[in-house]
């Protein structure tokens, strides 16, 4: 008998499974209160949702103790605290905004002219406008206003705050049309877009793992009222571990009907949570807003994106343009590497090691290595691309 207790605890530590999910225990994981003091950055908690001024922030990181604390105190609040922040004017200057709105009302256009684009996750189809790989596309259009969009300290330090070095940035465009219908309640990807059948598949361990793989985070591209539908969000839902199988049932679905909360947010801001937190785009009940948020989903170095994304082809377009804004001294160095974070591949593997072997070091040289050598040297746009070429291949088996 006592064989069979030890075995039967073994095995409910190790498989989760839908029918053992608990709503009471699930309410004292949310039903919790965001303590200010715990996160002296923080300007407020307004909702539970802990609200900071980016200017605030960014001056506190001056050095590189402050840097260290910020950054744990933003990787606490999304991992043991609320699970979601606002940064404030984020962009203090939104006429960059301004101009990758254009570039994606553009994009939209397109695809209502040529009957292409996807739909979305989670919604019914036609709700809303996307434009998937937001991220590429950008680049590839306007690869200066990429630039000074993706230089953004605020996304760089929340990304490494909960990534680490490395990350991989990915984004899509949502625009939700005015009477354009609210998303059902979920978790993101990984274990987010998996059936509770395949979810059940996996061991305790990957439930855990799963939420330190993304950084989700949203750009506000409008002024977004609450009668716009910003997104609906349970603070804490992140901790309870057999989240991913909860949501499956009808009374963690009608819980987070009931409690969720909804923040405005202006032009600027961003929003940035734990992909494991309960979330839903809000419905847009306003007569005439056209609410756009560019998506972000940052990948670890170590996981793997949602989406294919083209980073040779985009290096080369941000290039040229990288080094005239670093010339000109629109952009600092600082800022120049937070946009190539964003575009080029900041990690080794995998590779061919036959022909792409770890010279010098533990690892071959990424492509973001690449073009900071290449911006240090003054190359040309020839010499570099030459150079990526030449890297690309090794790492073809």
């Amino acid at each position: 008998m006592k064989t069979d207790n030890t075995q039967r605890q073994r095995l409910d530590r190790v498989w989760l499974s839908k029918d053992s999910c608990d709503i009471e225990a699930f309410r004292v994981e949310v039903e919790r209160r965001t303590n200010l003091a715990d996160y002296p950055h923080a300007l407020a908690c307004e909702k539970n949702v802990l609200i900071y001024d980016s200017a605030s922030l960014l001056a506190a990181c001056a050095t590189t103790d402050g840097r260290r604390a910020a950054l744990a105190e933003i990787c606490e609040a999304l991992a043991i605290g609320p699970g979601v922040a606002v940064f404030k004017r984020a962009y203090a200057d939104t006429s960059v905004i301004d101009a990758a709105s254009g570039i994606f009302d553009a994009i939209i256009e397109e695809q209502h002219r040529t009957n292409s684009g996807g739909g979305d996750h989670f919604a019914k189809p036609g709700a809303n406008d996307r434009i998937w790989n937001s991220l590429e596309k950008h680049c590839l259009k306007s690869p200066e206003n990429f630039a000074v969009y993706y230089a953004n300290s605020i996304v760089a330090l929340v990304s490494e705050a909960w990534l680490g070095p490395n990350y991989q940035m990915t984004a899509q465009v949502n625009r939700v049309n005015p009477g354009g219908a609210s998303q059902s309640a979920h978790r993101d990807y990984h274990l987010g877009f998996q059936t509770s059948d395949v979810i059940e598949q996996y061991p305790a361990h990957v439930h855990r793992l799963s939420p330190v793989l993304t950084l989700q985070g949203a750009v506000a591209h409008c002024d977004m009222p609450l009668e716009s539908g910003p997104t609906l969000f349970l603070p804490y839902s992140q901790t309870y571990l057999p989240g991913y199988l909860a949501l499956k049932r009808p009374e963690f679905s009608a819980y987070f009907d009931e409690h969720h909360v909804q923040l405005p947010l202006e032009k600027g801001d961003v929003v940035f949570f734990n992909p494991a937190l309960y979330h839903a785009a809000g419905s847009n009940r306003s007569a005439d807003i056209k609410r756009v948020a560019n998506l972000l989903q940052v990948s670890s170095a170590f996981g793997r994106a949602m989406e294919t994304v083209d980073r040779t082809r985009m290096s080369v377009a941000l290039y040229p343009a990288i080094k005239a804004l670093v010339g000109s001294g629109t952009l600092s160095p600082e800022e120049a590497a937070n946009a190539i974070a964003s575009c080029a591949e900041g990690y080794s593997f995998p590779t061919n090691l036959d022909r792409d072997p770890p010279l010098g070091g533990l690892a071959p040289k990424t492509q973001a290595q690449l073009m900071h050598e290449a911006l240090a040297g003054g190359w040309s746009d020839q010499e570099f691309r030459k150079a990526l070429d030449e890297q690309t291949r090794r790492k073809l088996s």
